[in-house]
């Protein structure tokens, strides 16, 4: 398994994160109407896209901000784990920016069907900026041994790097979706500017 060193994997999901801010900053000048449509029955519009990171967000940016407070110091090289590993994998976009496999989403991180468009954007962006916080703050701790318990059950806990690599892998995946979901609603393709997209 391919190991990483520490500090240059946490800027590197710096760096990814500061693309996602970007998108969702692109999100706000979009017409709130397209955001709000639906590209089929039964699929969801781009803000349950971005309610359903948002409920993700709720629970892991708390899951990490209580794990910081663990006193281990940093470590040059972390190994991901297998588990964190397996997941961040199968979150992740190919790298032609497709999505492969389907998922169904738990019921307690499915959106509502009617949502305001500014109070979700405003929350997605305030949680990309506090998570951009809390990768800088790991870059003082030992991303390996620190862990946190993933939202499906308590009893399973990803290395703290795991984490960081799982959720961020999780938005990008939903931003191909939701990339995918303005192209169907507008009838074009590559909605986001290309450098937004390049994760």
């Amino acid at each position: 398994m391919k190991k990483y060193k520490s500090i240059e994997l946490l800027e590197h999901l710096q760096a990814d994160t500061r693309q996602l801010i970007l998108m969702g900053k692109y999100l706000q000048s979009a017409d709130p109407g397209l955001l709000l449509q639906e590209p089929a029955p039964g699929k969801w519009s781009v803000i349950q896209v971005l309610e359903h990171l948002n409920s993700y967000g709720r629970y892991y940016l708390l899951a990490i901000e209580r794990s910081l407070e663990m006193d281990k110091p940093a470590t040059e090289v972390f190994k991901p784990g297998w588990l964190g590993n397996y997941f961040t994998k199968l979150m992740k976009p190919a790298a032609n920016g497709t999505i492969t496999n389907k998922m169904k989403s738990p019921k307690d991180h499915r959106p509502a069907k009617y949502l305001d468009v500014l109070p979700v954007l405003t929350t997605f962006l305030e949680q990309q900026h506090y998570l951009l916080e809390l990768l800088e703050l790991a870059k003082s701790k030992n991303i390996g041994s620190i862990r946190t318990p993933i939202s499906i059950s308590s009893l399973i806990r990803f290395k703290l790097g795991d984490t960081f690599r799982f959720i961020i892998a999780h938005e990008q995946r939903h931003f191909v979706q939701i990339d995918n979901t303005l192209a169907m609603i507008k009838g074009t393709i590559n909605i986001f500017p290309a450098a937004h997209l390049a994760m």
